[in-house]
C-alpha cells in the first residue's frame, strides 16, 4: 500500500516538473499551460500523451 502511494506521489511530482519545464522552455513562443489540479491530474494519469493533448487543446482553444 505504501509503495502505491509513493509511486502516485512520484508521478504527481514528475507531472508538475514536466509542466513547469515545458512552460519554461516554450515561454518565448507564448505557449503557457497552466499548472493546476486539472492539468497535473491529466499529466499524472496519461503521462506524455496527456501533456501532448494539453498542448493540442491550447492551440485549439486559442
Amino acid at each position: 500500500m505504501v509503495k502505491k502511494i509513493f509511486k502516485f506521489l512520484r508521478n504527481v511530482v514528475f507531472a508538475f516538473l514536466l509542466l513547469y519545464g515545458l512552460n519554461y522552455l516554450v515561454s518565448s513562443l507564448h505557449v503557457y499551460i497552466p499548472i493546476n489540479l486539472f492539468t497535473v491530474g491529466i499529466t499524472t494519469f496519461l503521462g506524455l500523451p496527456g501533456l501532448a493533448s494539453l498542448i493540442i487543446m491550447f492551440f485549439i482553444v486559442k
